[in-house]
This record gives structure tokens, sequence and C-alpha cells, in this order.
């Protein structure tokens, strides 16, 4: 399995390739900003066509990292569909799949500014929820410690060789992590934008996603 060790509030975590995070103790899987349906949502309000395939490709992926894994749990850290209509506008093969995911494991919603709130799935829906040290919430909040969030999927350029690779990245300093966004269909943060910079304490490191997950010091 594909990823980078690396501890956290004396919990050791692997950031995984695909964007998603280990935490081989609880045998806990965590992914932020599926953004199921966005598609869909698009579409809807009068946006550019998009190819409809993304929440298989989630799905798919999302299945990949837990056939590696083998979690017990999953946190899916909010943000996990578009909007109401987006939750709804999921088909019948794409429930079947989530509901397969989640047999036999604990299946953890965190709510998000996008999520509709409970639906129709299985499952638990929470604000916040905390696993010994850990607290896994949406949004960061300033004076949090030991905090897993998500909300803004950062990314990070790495300069080398006389080139620049951008790519979705992990964002952990002292207090928190923030994951990159899981979703095909999501943009990104840079690292360095102002917003970004203020919730980071001094030292932060980004760890980028990709085939060889590497981390840098989070370029401000």
């Amino acid at each position: 399995m594909n990823g980078y060790e690396f501890s956290f509030s004396g919990q050791r975590l692997s950031a995984l390739a695909s964007g998603a995070l280990f935490w081989p103790d609880q045998r806990l899987l965590c992914v932020s900003d599926l953004h199921l349906g966005k598609s869909e949502r698009t579409a809807r309000r009068g946006g550019p066509a998009l190819p409809p395939y993304e929440n298989r490709d989630t799905l798919n992926r999302l299945a990949d990292d837990l056939d590696h894994t083998k979690a017990h749990t999953v946190i899916c850290l909010g943000d996990s569909f578009d909007d109401l209509g987006a939750a709804e506008s999921l088909t019948e093969a794409e429930r079947l799949q989530v509901s397969t995911l989640q047999a036999g494991r604990r299946w953890i919603w965190i709510e998000g500014n996008h999520d509709p709130g409970p639906v129709e799935l299985g499952g638990t829906h929470l604000a916040a929820w905390t696993c010994d040290a850990l607290t896994f919430r949406h949004i960061a909040l300033p004076q949090a410690r030991s905090e897993i969030s998500g909300h803004y999927h950062p990314k990070a350029t790495l300069r080398t060789s006389g080139r620049s690779i951008t790519r979705p990245a992990f964002l952990v300093d002292r207090s928190r992590v923030i994951l990159p966004a899981y979703g095909t269909y999501t943009g990104g943060l840079r690292s360095s934008d102002q917003v970004l910079k203020g919730v980071m304490g001094p030292g932060a490191m980004a760890i980028l996603t990709g085939r060889h997950p590497c981390c840098i010091p989070m370029p401000r």
C-alpha cells in the first residue's frame, strides 16, 4: 500500500497516495469531500455538462483503498454529497455500491457545509467524532488540538529540477491535519492562499498525493 507514514498527536498515521488517511492501530480509513453528484448538480444549475462518471470513479477508488487497508471504520469528513439533490440523484447501482462498501464496517458521515444532513443511506451522521486522541470534523477550528478535517481541498506545488508539480496535498502541523478532497470532480486551494496560511501554524508540512507521496515544507 503506497503511503507516507507520519506521527500526529502520538498516533501513527499514513497519508495514502489516493488522498485517504489511514490509522492502522484503529483500522480506520478517513476520506474528505467526496462531492458525489457534482456533475448532476452542475447540469441542474445550468453549468457546463460534465461527463457523469465521477460517482463511479470516486466509489471505485474508495473500494480499492478499503480492499488494501481492510479498514473496519470509515469516516467521511463532510461534503460527501454536492447538495441534497445530488444525494437524491444517486442511481440504484451507486446506492448498492455504497451499501456494499458499508457492509461489515462502522461508517460515519460527518456533516459538511454542502451536506444535506441524513440521507437514505446506512451509517451514522454526526457533526464531529472523537476517537482516542483525535477529533474528526469538516472545518478546522482555530483553537482545536489533535484535529483532522477537510473542507479546503488543499493542494501544494513541488519545484524540482526546473519544473513544478502541483498535486492535492495533506497539510499537517502540530495541532491539525487537513485532508485533500477525495472526489473526482473537486478543485483545490493552494497552500499559499491566505486562508490556509492563516489556518496552518509555523512549521506546517505538505504531503503531496500521487504515485509516490512526498513530504515538503508547506509552500507559503
